[in-house]
């Protein structure tokens, strides 16, 4: 099978094709920074902004939409606090905590579209990269969603990228491994 194509564009008009009547939800480019934004008097939908058009960024933002409850979905950035980079070891600590399962269901998604996912510290300043435990976490984080089965939002979406970009192949748990070095394939 041919390496595919991998535009944000594209991942744009999948999303909306896919949830803007569904879920009133659009996926948005372009930004210096990510963020969700419910809808408001000026947008009808709710807007999941990814930055930069990087397509890594945007299979990240939907997978914390998929991740985010409904009373979440009506807060700007699901109502979470986000201590930006340059954090401590303790406060990065408390980052992979709750990046685990968000992180899965990205791994999943680029895996679905053929993208080579890589696991994110998001702290370049504070100088740490993604801990082992991290990665063992996500990677037992997707063995456990792809065996009992993924919630409706991140099915449907990982379906469409399947459909997409490798012929309706919907990933399996033995697609996943860490290497020695842990890292992600």
């Amino acid at each position: 099978m041919p390496q595919p194509i991998h535009r944000s564009d594209d991942l744009i008009t999948l999303f909306n094709q896919t949830f803007s009547q569904s879920e009133n939800t659009r996926l948005v480019c372009c930004e210096p920074e990510p963020i969700y934004r419910p809808a408001d008097d000026r947008h009808p939908y709710h807007r999941i902004v990814f930055a930069h058009g990087f397509f890594a960024s945007a299979l990240h933002e939907i997978a914390h939409w998929c991740v985010a409850g409904k009373a979440r979905r009506l807060k700007e950035d699901f109502g979470y606090w986000y201590q930006p980079d340059g954090r401590s070891p303790e406060q990065q600590a408390l980052f992979e905590q709750v990046e685990v399962r968000p992180q899965a269901f990205e791994w999943i998604f680029s895996q679905a579209a053929g993208f080579r996912f890589h696991f994110s510290a998001d702290n370049l300043e504070g100088g740490t990269g993604p801990s082992s435990a991290f990665k063992q976490n996500v990677w037992e984080c997707v063995q456990t969603l792809l065996s009992e089965g993924l919630p409706s939002r991140a099915h449907r979406w990982t379906q469409v990228l399947a459909d997409h970009y490798r012929q309706g192949c919907f990933p399996s748990r033995d697609q996943f491994t860490l290497p020695r070095d842990s890292g992600a394939e």
